[in-house]
């Protein structure tokens, strides 16, 4: 088995970035791989590089006593890893930033929303540019490799674990390590067994329209606990919250997000699902491969502008992109030969779609009608009208 993967267009939108900005942020969830592709950056890096790790204990305090020293007379590449840790950092940022003497670019790696972090007032408009990591994608670890990455998730060592044994105790230290240390270090005062039960729960939801008030009735809990629990998820990108498409057409519109556990691996694991057979005979099959190729489309276009469309009568689209003034269309179905359906057909019509492409496991494209065509995932990234 293949014990790495390279990541070419991440680590050229980071090279691209820093050449063009002073502040380069790295953001995806813990273990995503971040810090490699930081080392791969530094290694390349033609000058000096410096690396602050701020998960070890003298690092942190080192920068917590003399922040703007340490900084300030910085050269080269500066990569702050788990810059969340030290949030009174980004103030320091902004004047170093607009310095003229500046010697030193500043490479941020970050495992949590800078909106969930207290204490980041900070925004950096104007000097700051983001990259955003996710697992690993159908492109970078190839097609024929397609269902190990829907079973086993995309975080590198669950990916390239060498047994499915070895894969669930990398996914229970994760998810243990998670809830135990990552999210109180955030400062949350949420307790692991609620936040543990709520993601578990969350498991047997995914794909669904959120409901804030039966999740809270199941965990007897308030509506705002578990609005917070999904803030908490969303924030440290592990939950993807997908908001619905509003539009005047005169129409009783679908007006609560979607929500879905990012990463496959997650799921099934919290699922109790270890093997492909185990999943193919799952009730949430279909809903597992809808988040997976969801999460491989926005890998592939971007997730800026992406929405579900749903009406009251029962007509929806999975996901809608709006690119350069054009309105694609996404469905995505876990079957060897999907059919176009009535529900299509009023999507194209209400929103005006340039295209809907049918997003199914196979290896065949093909025209279903003018304007639908049936595309397998591992042309996702080239869907063509």
């Amino acid at each position: 088995m293949q014990q790495s993967t390279e990541r070419k267009a991440l680590l050229e939108a980071l090279r691209v970035r820093l050449a063009e900005s002073p502040v380069v942020a790295l953001l995806g969830a813990r273990q995503v791989g971040k810090t490699t592709l930081a080392e791969q950056v530094a290694a390349d890096w033609t000058g000096p590089t410096v690396i602050f790790d701020l998960e070890r204990s003298n690092v942190l305090k080192a920068l917590q006593s003399t922040p703007e020293k340490l900084l300030a007379e910085s050269v080269g590449l500066v990569i702050v890893d788990e810059v969340q840790r030290l949030p009174e950092l980004f103030a320091l940022l902004r004047p170093l930033c607009d310095d003229r003497k500046r010697k030193a670019v500043f490479l941020l790696l970050g495992s949590a929303s800078w909106d969930l972090v207290k204490g980041v007032s900070e925004t950096l408009a104007g000097r700051i540019q983001f990259v955003d990591v996710s697992g690993f994608s159908l492109t970078e670890v190839g097609v024929e490799r397609q269902d190990r990455l829907w079973l086993r998730g995309g975080f590198p060592r669950a990916f390239l674990a060498e047994t499915t044994a070895a894969w669930e105790r990398w996914m229970e230290n994760f998810t243990r390590t998670f809830l135990e240390r990552d999210i109180p270090g955030l400062g949350s005062k949420v307790a692991p067994a609620s936040l543990g039960r709520f993601w578990r729960m969350l498991a047997h939801f995914h794909g669904q329209t959120w409901n804030a008030a039966d999740l809270a009735r199941s965990m007897d809990v308030s509506v705002t606990a578990v609005n917070h629990y999904r803030d908490l998820l969303t924030g440290t990108f592990l939950l993807r919250v997908l908001p619905p498409w509003f539009e005047n057409l005169g129409k009783r519109l679908v007006k609560s997000p979607k929500v879905y556990l990012r990463d496959s691996g997650i799921l099934h694991h919290l699922l109790g699902l270890g093997e492909m057979l185990e999943l193919r005979t799952h009730p949430r099959y279909g809903a597992s491969w809808e988040g997976f190729a969801l999460e491989q489309c926005l890998i592939a276009h971007g997730e800026r502008e992406a929405y579900f469309y749903g009406t009251q009568r029962g007509a929806e689209l999975d996901l809608l992109l709006l690119r350069r003034g054009r309105r694609w269309g996404f469905e995505f179905k876990c079957t060897d030969a999907p059919k176009t359906t009535k529900s299509m057909h009023v999507a194209l019509d209400d929103l005006k779609l340039e295209h809907l492409w049918v997003v199914y496991p196979g290896s065949l494209r093909y025209e279903m009608t003018e304007k639908i065509t049936a595309l397998p995932l591992r042309e996702i990234g080239h869907p063509r009208a």
